[in-house]
């Protein structure tokens, strides 16, 4: 007894195999594609614009004063000498001073938080922490006039002069403001990205790795540093460039607490002077095309001092990356 087919069955049968042969339309992958693509090349395209416009505002500044802009110390508008030599040096020394403070603060933060505190105190120092990060800068440079300079003047300062001041980097008379205070007053800004980052990336660490080095017979203190710290020492060193990035370019709190003297001095006790620092205290001031365009080239060899660190950087992790690589192969 043969079965009569529905002639609707019958009319959906030959769609269906048709549609069967019919490859999937693409258009929807390639079109998130282009527009991710596009995006990605938009943030190359405006660090290349900033670039050229930095150089097209300092073009007759570098034709002027060309390399020597860079090795000397002069700086005086009236005129219209001017050498960045001081700037960078300011810059790059507060950097390492900020550096040296907040780092071994922050991993050290991030360590605890991770694998040694209690639920109950955790979260609470995680949100005090955001909200370090979320002061303005202005708020922690009128904070380090009126808290930090006067009592690093008074109790700090000459305690570290009394003990080290036979080296050349703890003598001289004591300011307050100071190329130490911008350093510090990076150090503090510093400290809650690096501390967020780090603690996000040792959070990573598969919780496998803690399990064999404990089924090993390892202490707590070994399993932080051999299976935790040695894991994520890749992502603590990119932690460490994000708060590199944002010592080189702070502002306005190290205005307000370094001292902005165009000096290059030894003693950190002295008053200095960054890149950033300049450029907003001087940029109204500016009515010559000389003295404006100099401003430019400021910015134009901060730009480039950014980008220098952050290819040195990626050098860094690449040797890294091939030493962990060729030590687990041994």
């Amino acid at each position: 007894m043969e079965i009569a087919t529905p002639p609707a069955a019958a009319s959906l049968a030959p769609r269906s195999a048709a549609q069967a042969m019919v490859p999937p339309s693409r258009f929807g992958d390639k079109a998130f594609e282009w527009l991710t693509l596009a995006m990605a090349m938009a943030v190359v395209l405006l660090v290349i614009l900033i670039g050229w416009q930095l150089w097209r505002g300092s073009s007759l500044a570098v034709q002027k004063f060309g390399f020597h802009f860079l090795t000397t110390s002069t700086w005086d508008p009236v005129t219209e000498q001017f050498g960045a030599l001081p700037f960078i040096y300011g810059t790059l020394v507060s950097s390492f001073i900020a550096l040296l403070i907040a780092v071994p603060l922050s991993v050290a933060t991030a360590v605890y938080l991770t694998e040694l505190a209690p639920l109950w105190i955790r979260q609470p120092i995680v949100s005090l922490i955001e909200m370090l990060a979320a002061i303005p800068s202005v708020i922690l440079g009128l904070w380090g006039i009126f808290v930090m300079i006067p009592w690093l003047r008074d109790h700090p300062f000459p305690f570290l002069k009394k003990i080290f001041g036979w080296t050349p980097f703890f003598s001289g008379p004591i300011y307050g403001v100071s190329m130490l205070a911008g350093g510090i007053i990076i150090a503090v800004m510093i400290l809650p990205i690096i501390t967020s980052v780090s603690r996000e990336i040792l959070r990573s660490v598969p919780n496998l790795q803690r399990e064999a080095a404990y089924a090993l017979g390892a202490t707590r203190w070994e399993v932080t540093r051999i299976a935790v710290l040695s894991y994520a020492k890749k992502g603590l060193f990119g932690a460490v460039i994000l708060g590199l990035g944002r010592a080189l370019g702070e502002t306005m709190a190290v205005t307000m607490v370094i001292g902005n003297t165009p000096q290059i001095r030894a003693s950190l006790f002295a008053p200095g002077y960054t890149l950033a620092s300049v450029i907003a205290n001087e940029f109204t001031e500016a009515t010559t095309d000389v003295y404006l365009q100099a401003l430019f080239e400021i910015g134009l060899v901060l730009f480039g001092i950014t980008i220098l660190a952050n290819l040195l950087a990626q050098l860094l992790l690449k040797t890294m990356g091939s030493t962990i690589k060729s030590g687990a192969v041994q």
